[in-house]
């Protein structure tokens, strides 16, 4: 008897329709996987043909010694650090502003009296029975103030009469001193005084109570030139300098508050720190803003080789500072300060060096 196998081969054999091949046990579905290699080229590659297993990392190469380049070398020869040819200050210009407005030009006091006269011409007229009650002790003697101005209420424009024919001439002649300011000061203080008491009385003019003047614009420091007082010259900025004490052998200089800058402070708070050290505690002063408003140099003095440095120069940074109380006490002071001023910007000219001067002049007010 045949065995299963045999049977098998036999019968493949035997027929002619069924080749070897097709004899083969069919192969498994294949699905194709399309990978896009080219913009216009796309190859067909069966999954079958795709190997999932992991496959050992390539490892890197070091670059071994040999191929390491060496490092660049300079060929610049080394210089020695250059030292420090300046040495940096910071100092404070303190001022006082003016206490009084300047006074006014020719043309400025034709001008504001023009202007006095042409508001007269443009208002409506003075109604006294509005401000004044009949027959009282001040209607008296706002009639005879106005009389002696000739019928003009105003009190400082002069005779001049706004509502007459002559409204138009309201100019000065060349030459007259109606404008003046000394001469207004004047006619308004003889307006003042009462001239009718409370019983309806004239009052003589050895018995009229004077009005209290205004205060004159120059001071007793003014009179006396006392440079160290701050209620001198009014009407003009002040400027605070001080005399440092010089060298053996060197006179003492006149500056500004100045100390140097340590590393670790600004310069505005080496300004603030210094006029305390300086001019003392007793001063209410402001430090305006923290950039400086002028500078000066000095240059350094180089040794007759050109590279070595007998004496370092300055660089004085200064910020502006303002006054509003106190005064400067330089009694224990840590500059080795002497004296102070409070000087105007032309008495400033004839106290500082000419340098020093010129390098500060631009921050100065014209007044």
């Amino acid at each position: 008897m045949m065995s299963a196998p045999g049977r098998g081969s036999a019968l493949v054999r035997g027929s002619y329709r069924v080749c070897t091949q097709c004899a083969r046990p069919a192969p498994r579905p294949r699905i194709a996987s399309t990978i896009t290699t080219a913009p216009r080229a796309s190859a067909v590659l069966p999954l079958a043909s795709r190997r999932y297993y992991s496959a050992e990392p390539a490892t890197a190469q070091t670059p071994t010694p040999e191929s390491t380049p060496p490092p660049p070398t300079s060929t610049t020869p080394t210089t020695a650090p250059k030292p420090d040819l300046y040495r940096i200050k910071s100092g404070v210009i303190l001022t006082r502003a003016p206490l009084l407005t300047r006074e006014q030009t020719p043309f400025e006091s034709a001008f504001y009296f023009y202007q006095k006269r042409l508001n007269e011409r443009l208002t409506a007229p003075f109604r006294r029975q509005f401000y004044f009650k009949q027959d009282t002790a001040a209607d008296l003697d706002f009639r005879i103030k106005l009389e002696e101005r000739h019928g003009v209420p105003a009190k400082d424009i002069g005779r001049y009469n706004p509502r007459g024919r002559k409204a138009w001439n309201d100019e000065l002649l060349t030459g007259s001193s109606t404008s003046d300011p000394a001469e207004l000061v004047e006619k308004l203080l003889a307006d003042a005084e009462v001239r009718v008491s409370e019983d309806g009385e004239p009052i003589a003019p050895e018995e009229r109570v004077p009005v209290e003047r205004p205060v004159p614009r120059r001071s007793e420091a003014d009179e006396a030139g006392d440079v160290k007082r701050l209620d001198r010259a009014m009407e003009r900025t002040l400027y605070l300098v001080v005399r440092r004490a010089g060298a053996e052998g060197e006179e003492a200089v006149w500056e500004f508050p100045t100390g140097l800058v340590p590393t670790e402070e600004t310069l505005h708070e080496t300004a603030a720190r210094v006029l305390t050290e300086s001019a003392g505690p007793n001063m209410n002063t402001w430090i305006v803003g923290r950039v400086p408003v002028a500078h000066h140099v000095v240059k350094p003095v180089v040794g007759d080789d050109g590279t070595s440095v007998v004496e370092r120069g300055e660089k004085t940074f200064f910020l502006k500072g303002r006054i509003m109380t106190g005064q400067a006490d330089l009694t224990g002071n840590k500059h080795g300060l002497t004296d102070f001023k409070w000087l105007t910007r032309e008495e400033l000219q004839e106290v500082l060096p000419e340098e020093y001067y010129h390098s500060v002049r631009g921050m100065m007010e014209l007044r």
